[in-house]
């Protein structure tokens, strides 16, 4: 039997965090969900995802200060990133990849198919 990866969405659109978990769950991910980047970092750190799609502007904490808190853990620094994001900021672009295994994504510039074949290679690399 093959076991399932793990695809952790943080997000605090829930019409957003839906429409991927469905996509990622009919392409036969297991998906964990979470509307803010504190309970995101709490879930990435306790169930160990294989890859986290991560949104940069999140109540309690935001998408970079999750980032950072990731690459302080032993595991958390290796895990890839997906950052999603409606904003076409080179610096925060910048500033979310410059620790490692990180890729940003503009929202609007992606459809949910192209987001399921970026998922798929970051998880074969």
């Amino acid at each position: 039997m093959i076991v399932p990866k793990k695809i952790l969405i943080i997000e605090n659109e829930l019409a957003v965090r839906k429409i991927l978990a469905d996509k990622l769950t009919r392409e036969k991910f297991e998906v964990i969900q979470a509307g803010n980047g504190q309970d995101g970092l709490e879930m990435a750190l306790s169930e160990h995802p294989h890859l986290i799609l991560l949104d940069i502007f999140m109540p309690k904490m935001n998408g970079l200060e999750v980032l950072n808190a990731l690459h302080k853990d032993k595991w958390g620094k290796h895990v890839p990133v997906i950052v999603l994001s409606n904003i076409n900021d080179d610096n925060k672009m910048l500033e979310s990849i410059k620790h490692g295994n990180y890729d940003y994504l503009i929202k609007t510039n992606h459809n949910l198919s192209s987001i399921v074949e970026k998922i798929r290679n970051k998880l074969a690399s």
